[in-house]
């Protein structure tokens, strides 16, 4: 799927993982090669995941230029000061968010090309969208954001329902833009949400 949205959203996904997964690794005070590693397999983990549950060979998600830009990313990431690390902190939930919107788009736009099945898309989907995030957190012995928050089901859902719906979706990179849009909105206010409800039950219960 060569088109100009397919490869928008499949950058700015792997872009937006990759430095989830950094930022994550960088916070543990992991080495470079512990960023390498988790910053990989968040960008490549739920393209893997995808792949191998709609019958796609692993060995097609490998090209030069991605993996290319990915470790440049990482690299400078790496090496940019502890000062500025604890400043964008609180952007790794922003990071993580555009890459499950994007993945879960890559996962439903992938499986609308092998099969018409509205389930196909759904899960294809849900593990292409929470499946890096998954394993980079398993990796750094956290648990689970998505398994932590149902915010992440039902969105990578509705986008996977949306594609089922507009099967030509992939062919309007506006539209692909704006639905990435919409998710990292939604995702973000809850986490805002999530934020205030436990600052008011912390404040009530020190009253």
């Amino acid at each position: 799927m060569g088109t100009l949205g397919w490869l928008i959203i499949h950058g700015i996904g792997t872009i937006a993982y990759a430095a989830s997964g950094a930022f994550v690794a960088l916070q543990a005070r992991y080495r470079m090669m512990g960023v390498y590693v988790l910053g990989l397999t968040t960008a490549f983990g739920g393209g893997v995941i995808r792949n191998i549950i709609i019958g796609i060979p692993v060995i097609k998600l490998w090209d030069r230029e991605t993996l290319l830009l990915v470790l440049s990313i990482l690299t400078i990431l790496y090496f940019l000061s502890t000062k500025w690390i604890h400043h964008w902190k609180r952007w790794g939930l922003f990071f993580d968010s555009i890459g499950l919107a994007s993945f879960a788009l890559q996962g439903a736009l992938y499986a609308k090309q092998v099969s018409d099945n509205v389930f196909v898309m759904l899960i294809a989907a849900l593990f292409s969208g929470v499946g890096g995030g998954m394993i980079r957190d398993l990796l750094a012995g956290r648990k689970p954001i998505a398994l932590q928050e149902e915010v992440h089901v039902v969105l990578t859902i509705l986008v996977g329902i949306a594609v089922w719906i507009d099967g030509t979706t992939y062919k309007r990179p506006l539209q692909l833009i704006l639905i990435i849009i919409v998710v990292v909105t939604i995702r973000m206010l809850a986490v805002r949400f999530k934020h205030l409800r436990q600052r008011e039950l912390t404040s009530g219960s020190q009253r």
